[in-house]
């Protein structure tokens, strides 16, 4: 009996992980995809350009910051007595921070950069000659991009999810910050294993450890095989 409460306090964990990671990459895919193709675009307009080049700069940011710091003014900003979090609360609607939906939006602005950054570099790739053709004979700007732009990057597009998936996996700060550690809803397997360190037992931290561990060279040599055929 305590050997399978012991499985469940340590697979609920991962399950948590697993659907956070999927629910992050799923939007990134849809939300984000759009956004690094626009960016990738060529202009002509001295004010698009610096547009695109302070949005890269804001898109990076969690890449140098720390998670905590993140984590911080996420939490502020959801916060019930400030920011979405009030005008939320003022219009009856429950406040997203220690939820699933709070760490969803944490994990995608955390993973954002690793998942634009792949599927732009693509979109750059597409030769100018493919560009003008598809301006000729599509006028539809949605269907250049759908039947065009899409095909052409989708390893840079695979690539991102796979880098955001293992990415989002492996987070602590900033779902610390605003989810906490409610088990079943914001426990994720990086602050479980947290909380057996702390109460000193070390085999179920080693148990979720070495899963993670193996998950994590799972994707390092996904990531790898398709960063390899993407430069063919």
């Amino acid at each position: 009996m305590i050997a399978s409460s012991l499985m469940s306090d340590m697979l609920s964990p991962f399950l948590v992980s697993i659907k956070l990671a999927g629910t992050t990459t799923l939007c990134l895919l849809l939300f984000a995809t759009p956004v690094a193709y626009w960016l990738a675009r060529p202009s002509r307009k001295p004010a698009i350009v610096r547009l695109k080049v302070l949005l890269m700069g804001v898109i990076a940011m969690p890449m140098v910051l720390p998670p905590t710091v993140i984590g911080f003014y996420l939490l502020l900003l959801l916060s019930p007595s400030s920011g979405i979090g009030q005008w939320l609360s003022e219009h009856g609607i429950s406040p997203l921070i220690f939820t699933f939906e709070g760490l969803v939006i944490g994990s995608i602005i955390y993973s954002l950069p690793f998942y634009i950054q792949p599927a732009y570099a693509q979109f750059l790739r597409i030769p100018r000659s493919v560009r003008d053709m598809a301006d000729l004979l599509e006028p539809s700007r949605f269907k250049r991009f759908i039947r065009v732009a899409l095909p052409q990057a989708k390893s840079g597009i695979f690539l991102g999810s796979l880098i955001s998936f293992a990415h989002t996996i492996g987070e602590f700060g900033v779902v610390l910050m605003i989810g906490g550690s409610i088990s079943g809803e914001t426990k994720v397997v990086s602050i479980a294993i947290y909380e057996q360190v702390e109460a000193l037992n070390y085999e179920a931290a080693h148990m979720m450890s070495g899963v993670l561990i193996i998950i994590g060279l799972i994707m390092v040599v996904l990531i790898a095989s398709v960063n390899k055929f993407s430069q063919r």
